[in-house]
Parts: structure tokens; sequence; C-alpha cells
């Protein structure tokens, strides 16, 4: 009997020393740093629901302050453009931004931010949460010691902001806009003189004239910055960003080193963000374009749709070549593209009938 407790109480002894490593290992605390790519008291962009000062709120109470992230917005550690080499290199562990910031070094990565005519929020949501898109993302930005999450997303933005009107494809060549991504390169093959400008730096560009248009995202993030000060006529279609997903960019080597637990506590907090994002902007931007046209001598009109028409079939031409041109794009369009093909096909009789209903009625 002596013997017999001897092992038990050996075994025992010997699973706790074998338990505590991972014990130790759950209550080690990590203490990172985020850059981002947008300037300080920017609403879902850099402050308040669904923002990078929100998420990083979320894991220091997720993790029981196991894990502590320090926010630096645009130009307080970095400047604005410049988080994907601090991450790559280490020098932070994260960075809030677009992914088609990167489009001169990885052309695909635009494709997981916005895609002109492409999906809208929800679409986006199901490709990359569902439909195989995030793994994608992730498996691109792999071979650069990265690892990449959705962090929020505007949901459908203005075709943005123009000095003088638009009433043709021809009053589109020699304009100078600041707009992004895939879009931008289809505005330059229309003639636009395309700039990429941080969020900080476009209103002074449009006030002096540097520019002539700019795009950034909707009708309240619009009127913090100013714009209707400096341009009047506010066009939509979203035709260029029907949905544009932020991206939380995170160094591998730090991820890897992070316990199960913390990994699936920013997962979690990421995901939070991109749903409370959206929230955020569909509640605010109705308001805001109310009082801008109301109250701001704003002129909000629709692209003419000979315009949209000529946007669309140079948006084909654009894309084709930028998957000619790069076999990941091809690939990771491809299967973006047969998404979107589903994904319509749906919409088009449960959610296209609805909107056709209500517009009718109101």
């Amino acid at each position: 009997m002596k013997r017999r407790d001897f092992l038990v109480a050996g075994a025992g002894a010997s699973a706790g020393v074998l338990a505590a490593p991972a014990v130790v290992r759950a209550q080690e605390t990590f203490t990172w740093r985020m850059t981002n790519a947008y300037p300080p008291g920017f609403p879902y962009l850099t402050a308040g629901p669904g923002s990078p000062t929100d998420f990083v709120e979320k894991v220091r109470k997720m993790s029981g302050g196991r894990m502590t992230i320090q926010h630096f917005a645009a130009g307080e550690l970095i400047p604005a453009l410049e988080g994907f080499d601090a991450v790559a290199a280490g020098t932070v562990e994260m960075n809030a931004a677009n992914s088609y910031f990167w489009a001169g070094r990885i052309p695909a990565a635009q494709i997981f931010s916005a895609v002109p005519f492409g999906l809208n929020q929800k679409g986006m949501a199901a490709w990359l949460y569902e439909g195989g898109g995030l793994e994608l993302w992730q498996e691109l930005y792999d071979p650069m010691g990265l690892f990449a999450l959705p962090f929020n997303d505007s949901g459908v933005q203005m075709t943005g902001w123009f000095r003088e009107p638009v009433e043709s494809l021809a009053d589109l060549d020699g304009l100078k806009m600041r707009i992004p991504g895939i879009s931008g390169a289809v505005f330059n093959r229309l003639g636009v003189n395309v700039r990429l400008l941080p969020g900080g730096e476009i209103f002074p560009a449009l006030e002096r004239g540097v520019i002539d248009a700019a795009e950034f995202v909707g009708p309240f993030l619009d009127r913090r910055l100013g714009l209707h000060n400096a341009a009047k006529y506010y066009y939509t279609t979203g035709w260029h960003e029907p949905s544009t997903v932020g991206e939380l960019l995170i160094n591998k080597a730090a991820w890897d080193g992070l316990p199960e637990d913390l990994q699936e506590i920013i997962r979690v907090a990421a995901m939070a963000c991109h749903l409370e994002s959206t929230a955020y902007n569909d509640t605010v931007n109705g308001e805001a374009l109310r009082d801008l046209v109301e109250n701001e001598g704003v002129i909000a009109r629709q692209l003419p749709a000979d315009v949209v028409d000529g946007l669309r079939k140079t948006t084909d031409a654009v894309i084709a070549e930028m998957a000619e041109g790069d076999a990941d794009f091809a690939r990771i369009y491809e299967s973006y593209s047969a998404f979107r093909k589903d994904y319509w096909a749906w919409a088009s009789v449960s959610e296209k009938p609805y909107y056709e209903t209500i517009v009718s009625m109101s």
C-alpha cells in the first residue's frame, strides 16, 4: 500500500512538473506596438467604435491584462505609409492600414482591400471568412514574414469630391486626383494623374489646387476632413470601393510567439472591430450627407451612366492586365471572381428584389 501511494504521489508530482511550463506560458505577458496609416482622432480608422484604439482595449480586457498594445497614429512613431516595412523588419509588431497601399510591391494585396465593381461589405466578409479569401491573404504574406487579419470596413464609399462637375469620361482626362488601389490604376488609364496621399494630406492638397479631386471614405469622415470646403461636387456610385477592408498587419515571428489563447483573442477582437466599424459607418453617414447638402452647399450627384459604363470597361481591362502580369494576382482574383459570381447570383434573388420593392414604396 505504501509503495502504491508513493507511485501515485510520484505520478501526480510528475504531472504537475510537466504541466508547469504550460501554466507559466499562459501567464506570460506581452507588450506590443501598433502603428497606423491614419492621423489621430479619426473615427473608426483611429478612434471610436471598431477602431484600432478600440481593438487594443478589447485585447487588454479579454486577455486580463496579459497583452498590452501601444497604439501610435500616423506620424507619432513612423510616417503614415511606412507601416509595412516597420512590421516586416520587426520594428513594431502591428500596423493598421489598407492593403492597397502596398500595391507597388505586392499587386495582389489590393484584392483584399477593395476591387472596383466587386463585392459589397457582406460579400467581402463572406469571401474572407468562409470563402477562402483569408487563407489566400495569409498565404500571400507568409514568405515576407507577415500575417494579416481583416480589421474594419467602411462599406460602400462615395466616388469622391471634384472641383468641377463630371459629365463625361473626357472630363476626367488631365485631372489630378487622390485615389488608391486598383481604381487608381483605372483612373490613370483614363488620363487622370493619380496621387497616393495619406488621409491627413488630402484637404490641404485639394484646397491649394495641388489636386483637382479626391476620394476618401464617405460623408461622415469626409466632412471631418473638411473636404466640402475645398470642392463642392460630391459623386456616387461607389464603383471603385464597394467595400474597403482594413488590414491588421502582424509580424509573423511575433504572432507565432504568442500562446494560442492570445492569438484567438486577437482574431476575435479584430473580427469584432470589423463588424462594429461597418455598423458605425452605416449609422453616421446618412445624417452627414444630409447636412452636407442642406447646410454646406454640397452638390451630390450620381455619375452619368455612360461614365460608369466606361469605368467598368476600363476596370475589366486593367484587372486582366494585372492578372496577366502577376501569378499571385491571377490566382487570388480567380478565387475572388468565382465567389463574386455565386454571391451575386444569390443576392439577385434575395436582396435585389427586396431593395427594388423598398425603393418603389418610398
